[in-house]
């Protein structure tokens, strides 16, 4: 499972004029699942997105998580990471999960995320969907589970 996670000031997501989630200081994830995921996977990054020390301190650094500055997780399916772009100029999507098994992986994300932090928004799996950011830093990470 991938995640492009950005730390951001605010951020949604919205289907035509439907607004599906927004946060404001939080934490916007782009998920992706991959062939071989599964819920043990996705439970690994939603660990790693509520724990990641994305956030300063008093200090300055980056030591807190979107847990502990009780900021909102945006979550939001994106096959499209799963992409390989190593040849020609077209992207071939082969080693993104099939989409329903990924809906599934990303409903079961959403639904743990939802029980553990109740600071959680998400878009729709498969939908055409607008999202908006001001990304605060930038600060960005790729994480893989």
């Amino acid at each position: 499972m991938i995640a492009l996670l950005q730390r951001v000031s605010r951020a949604e997501v919205k289907l035509g004029d439907e607004t599906l989630g927004a946060i404001d200081r939080g934490i916007l994830a782009l998920v992706c699942a991959e062939p071989g995921d599964d819920e043990s996977i996705a439970e690994r990054m939603l660990e790693r997105l509520l724990g990641y020390r994305v956030f300063s301190d008093g200090a300055g650094k980056m030591n807190l998580s979107v847990e502990e500055v009780r900021g909102g997780l945006l979550l939001v399916p994106q096959f499209t990471l799963a992409a390989d772009t190593s040849k020609g100029m077209r992207p071939s999507f082969s080693s993104a999960l099939a989409p329903d098994a990924a809906r599934r992986l990303f409903d079961h994300l959403v639904g743990r995320a939802r029980s553990r932090y109740s600071n959680t928004a998400c878009g729709r799996f498969g939908e055409h969907m607008q999202v908006a950011l001001v990304n605060d830093g930038p600060v960005t990470f790729w994480l893989r589970a």
